[in-house]
């Protein structure tokens, strides 16, 4: 397994031999199942496989967030040398962005809800990031989670609109056995927090058991979510929501297919999670 961090050393390490193709797993690093179910998807659809470690600055618009996000770099590439891994790219901040580094991609319509208004410039930072990644590896295919269903969504256009030459391929959640979608940010709770967040995945399975019940209104699955967290005192909504998996249009009413997703605070740590309904 290569690791290079110069961005020059990943390009002649890629275009060695042109003729393989190459999956790619960009990632934040502090490596979970989540992650290495990606890799191992790669490594069964190409020929090579390439993985970023980068925790970008540009996304967090909370900077103690960013100053206390985990890291492990040694233990990553450890993990990756077991997965068969063949070149993992782990640029320091000012290889990705120059002194006078001002150049941004965004994504417009799709990006201001949700996560979008919560953290505001959050998705500005990841699809530049992403875009660069991109153009550093030129892989064949990309590979991300469910898990972040937003940011999926919000990359996929970006593929779109400007032509990226890959396969965006979104992956299921992988979790955790008591429901908990794997984090990295996970690592951060305390053992009384830790039992509290299983209230994500309980709300959204008691709105989708509404769902195969019959329910088809969406204020009546916010509504099943919002209760199912209520007995776990540490738990503070940020929002949920009931949207098209496409537009993420907020929904009135599900007619084919609903993107639910909630955010919420637990102690001061913010915990993400969705399911999608149809």
């Amino acid at each position: 397994m290569k690791v290079f961090s110069e961005i020059s050393e990943v390009r002649k390490c890629r275009w060695r031999d042109a003729s393989l193709n190459w999956g790619l797993v960009p990632t934040m690093g502090l490596l979970h199942e989540g992650h290495l179910s990606l890799v191992r998807r790669a490594r069964n659809e190409n020929q090579k496989v390439g993985v970023s470690i980068f925790v970008n600055p540009i996304q967090f618009n909370n900077q103690q967030d960013l100053v206390s996000y985990p890291r492990d770099l040694e233990r990553d590439l450890e993990l990756l040398r077991k997965e068969g891994v063949d070149l993992v790219w782990t640029p320091t901040p000012n290889i990705v962005y120059a002194t006078d580094f001002q150049t941004f991609v965004e994504v417009e319509r799709i990006t201001r809800p949700l996560e979008g208004k919560a953290r505001p410039g959050h998705f500005r930072g990841v699809t530049t990031v992403v875009a660069k990644i991109f153009n550093v590896f030129q892989p064949h295919r990309a590979y991300f989670g469910q898990k972040d269903a937003q940011q999926a969504v919000v990359i996929r256009q970006m593929v779109r609109d400007l032509n990226f030459n890959l396969d965006l391929i979104t992956c299921p959640t992988v979790r955790e056995t008591d429901g908990l979608a794997m984090s990295s940010r996970n690592a951060r709770l305390s053992p009384a927090a830790r039992r509290q967040a299983v209230c994500l995945f309980r709300a959204l399975t008691a709105a989708e058991n509404a769902f195969h019940a019959g329910a088809r209104n969406a204020a009546k699955l916010k509504s099943v979510m919002e209760k199912t967290t209520e007995p776990f005192d540490k738990a503070r909504i940020d929002y949920i929501s009931v949207a098209h998996p496409e537009t993420l249009d907020e929904l009135t009413a599900i007619n084919e297919k609903a993107l639910l997703s909630l955010a919420l605070f637990i102690d001061d740590l913010r915990l993400i999670d969705n399911l999608i309904l149809g």
